[in-house]
């Protein structure tokens, strides 16, 4: 079983930085593929960025490359999402979320484990 917890989301102004922790607890993290994920209100949950097990290869939406960026420290068990310059558009709920396979994917249905959520709130 993995575990994972949230952290760092706030208000925060339009053009302002942001950086998201995820913790993880559990069998395994350095060998898993994470996720970031967000949820505005009243729209499906979208694929924000991805990280493999190693941290070598990433991918990002559309919308957030160039901006975002993705990490991990294995030592630490945990995975890192720095947002920068940030939009009205990036606010929601961000989530983290897991897979027991190496590689990265993109797709909701390709993580079987999820964390609670941490809001971010961007103003104009």
């Amino acid at each position: 079983q993995v575990e994972l917890v949230e952290s760092g989301g706030r208000l925060v102004q339009a053009g302002e930085s942001l950086r998201l922790s995820c913790a993880a607890s559990g069998r395994a993290f350095s060998t898993y593929a994470k996720g970031w994920f967000r949820q505005a209100p009243g729209k499906e949950r979208e694929f924000v960025a991805g990280i493999n097990w190693n941290g070598d290869t990433t991918t990002y939406a559309d919308s957030v490359k160039g901006r975002f960026s993705i990490s991990r420290d294995n030592a630490q068990a945990t995975v890192y999402l720095d947002m920068n310059s940030l939009k009205v558009e990036d606010t929601g709920v961000y989530f983290c979320a897991a897979r027991d396979g190496g590689s990265v994917y993109r797709g909701r249905v390709d993580y079987p484990y999820w964390g609670q959520g941490t809001q971010v709130t961007v103003s104009s």
